[in-house]
């Protein structure tokens, strides 16, 4: 099937909540096909513990490729142990001029409970703005939820729950068959 054919893999909403000393990163478990559900449980936020600093990442994106980063992103911290902010620029130094890394198509939300941020392909390693950061199919629609929440009394958590509900609610490549970490508070 030509590329122009393919339906294209679609899925995943990622979320991060920084809020009351606490950082909750939660992602939805739907892979799509086109038009079709391929999978609805997958877990796309992982805790990694390098260097016995624990880092939560959540991604969007091709599944190999993200975990090709994950990889990379563990080795850079275990070479700057409890410096988050060195290992996401490193890993996007080498995403960005290594010409096998360029290829890879996916995106990450990182915390080690002090800091978050967004890292892309294109050398991008953003602090969101807000406390609040979403990648993926239905990010835009995870994002402006949380925002909206962000004033009210729920915690880290549940803010992060009930944007991806929303998000779930609007995007059809989202589901609400969530994986949630917390970390700091």
């Amino acid at each position: 099937m030509a590329d122009d054919q393919f339906p294209g893999w679609h899925g995943t909403t990622i979320i991060g909540v920084k809020k009351g000393g606490e950082v909750v990163i939660a992602g939805d478990g739907q892979v799509s096909l086109g038009q079709t559900v391929i999978k609805g449980t997958a877990r796309k936020v992982r805790r990694l513990s390098p260097g016995g600093c624990d880092v939560v990442c959540g991604f969007a994106g091709s599944t190999a490729d993200a975990f090709t980063l994950l990889e990379r992103l563990e080795t850079k911290l275990e070479a700057t142990p409890g410096q988050l902010a060195r290992a996401s620029v490193e890993l996007a130094k080498d995403w960005r001029t290594d010409k096998y890394l360029q290829k890879l198509e996916a995106m990450l939300i990182v915390t080690d409970g002090t800091d978050m941020f967004v890292i892309t392909g294109a050398g991008d390693v953003l602090e969101p703005e807000h406390n609040v950061a979403a990648i993926g199919s239905g990010g835009n629609f995870a994002l402006a939820a949380a925002r909206g929440m962000m004033d009210t009394d729920k915690d880290a958590e549940a803010v992060a729950r009930d944007a991806m509900a929303i998000a779930a609610d609007i995007c059809v490549y989202t589901n609400g068959k969530l994986t949630v970490e917390k970390i700091g508070g």
